[in-house]
């Protein structure tokens, strides 16, 4: 059996990986000239050669196992690639720092929730009793609402509000709390907060993301008789099956939900998913990265900034120095839309600095290069009762991968693995014994 998968990022590779472990031939048709899609490293210049940095910051937790297995089927070992660290959110401007300790799970939760600092006891309990709701009820939601509507019909006031579940959807969701899904949300506490103990865990990138899987993955492609086509854009997809005058037996489309909406629009069958993606909207990401001189080191790993306060910008700050190995270089992480889109570069450095310098309590010496990188079109805005289109399309052999199409997750990393996972196990379904 012959496959082409459409698009080279997380999801298309993950279907890559899964059909080749099973024997499948696979073909896979990548626009850009690199793999890894939203997640990738990029081309470092100037003042930044020498300097490992990727088009986003991105954080896996521990809870994403289907991320986890595949890095290991391909030889991304992820004890090396991922520094792995109890969930610690510290705001010191603020004074709020929060730590999981390596305790089973409840208890974890629990105890962390309550040496936590910064807030006061009612906050803790309340926050105590909304898990336990949700709990109760399995995490699902009678309807759909905003995060910001959940939370205050839940009472999540003051600080452990501000510095934790709305950080916390933030991150996951890339969109603002008063847009954002409730029920995605919930699922996101579900899996990683009330999951096992190890699912709490923060994974950050100890490498560049072409390392942590991508280009692992393309090897172990090729070494089972794949093919990778790069800077190879597919217009059309013709029915029978056929791509770049070559004919498959199986197709996965496993590119943006932008991009896949033109190629849905051409066949019949598939107008109808085209129209609805038609309508989703998208939130942007930026990331900053300057680089300070290599004594320059922040307390932990992953820092946050008072990005909500009136005036501030930044959300969170990490040492790459102390994940990577490239001392001094920071990067700083701006989800979803707000204020910062409208600062020029050289701005957003400077307020984001001056930030820094706030939350350190301590002058720093000025950046000595700084890159910015601004990814306009970065996620689908995850909001309430959001359509998502199944992974079979009603075209006969076409399969469609990506985030967008797993719809108990936002758009991240493990949304995109498992997307492609199940794309081709349905690709592998009716598949002859004679294949």
């Amino acid at each position: 059996m012959k496959v082409a998968i459409i698009g080279g990022g997380w999801a298309g590779l993950a279907a890559a990986v899964e059909l080749s472990a099973a024997g499948v031939e696979v073909s896979v048709f990548e626009a850009a000239r690199q793999l890894g899609g939203r997640a990738r490293r990029i081309e470092a210049n100037g003042h930044t050669l020498g300097h490992t940095l990727d088009n986003g910051q991105h954080i896996l937790v521990g809870a994403y196992r289907e991320t986890l297995r595949l890095m290991s089927t391909v030889g991304a070992d992820p004890e090396q690639l991922l520094k792995r660290i109890p969930l610690e959110l510290s705001y010191p401007g603020a004074g709020f720092h929060l730590r999981l300790p390596r305790l089973p799970a409840p208890l974890n939760l629990a105890i962390g929730l309550f040496a936590a600092s910064g807030c006061n006891l009612s906050e803790k309990l309340s926050a105590t009793r909304f898990m336990r709701i949700l709990q109760a009820s399995k995490y699902r939601l009678e309807t759909d609402c905003t995060v910001a509507e959940l939370l205050d019909r839940h009472q999540q006031q003051g600080n452990l509000c501000r510095y934790l579940w709305e950080p916390l959807s933030l991150a996951a969701l890339n969109t603002s709390p008063q847009l954002a899904s409730a029920q995605i949300f919930a699922n996101v506490l579900r899996d990683s907060l009330a999951g096992r103990r190890a699912d709490t865990d923060l994974l950050l990138p100890a490498a560049d993301l072409d390392r942590v899987f991508p280009s692992a993955a393309a090897d172990f492609i090729q070494a089972h008789g794949g093919k990778i086509r790069l800077s190879t854009r597919i217009e059309q997809i013709h029915t029978p099956l056929e791509i770049e005058g070559e004919t498959f037996d199986r197709v996965i489309l496993a590119v943006a939900p932008q991009h896949a909406t033109s190629l849905l629009a051409k066949q019949a069958e598939t107008s109808a998913i085209a129209a609805m993606l038609a309508k989703y909207t998208y939130e942007p990401i930026g990331t900053a990265y300057a680089g300070y001189s290599p004594e320059v080191r922040l307390p932990c790993p992953m820092l946050g900034l008072d990005g909500g306060s009136k005036g501030k910008l930044g959300q969170w700050v990490f040492d790459r120095g102390s994940l990577c190995g490239t001392p001094g270089v920071m990067s700083f992480v701006l989800s979803a839309q707000g204020a910062w889109e409208q600062s020029d570069s050289e701005t957003l450095i400077t307020t984001l600095h001056g930030e820094l310098e706030e939350a350190l309590a301590r002058k720093l010496p000025q950046p000595l290069w700084h890159r910015v990188i601004r990814e306009r079109r970065a996620t689908f805005c995850c909001r309430p009762n959001l359509p998502r289109p199944a992974a079979q399309s009603p075209l006969r052999g076409l399969w469609l991968a990506g985030d967008y199409t797993c719809a108990d997750y936002p758009a991240t990393l493990e949304g995109a693995v498992r997307s492609g996972i199940t794309a081709a196990r349905g690709a592998l379904m009716n598949r002859p014994a004679s294949q």
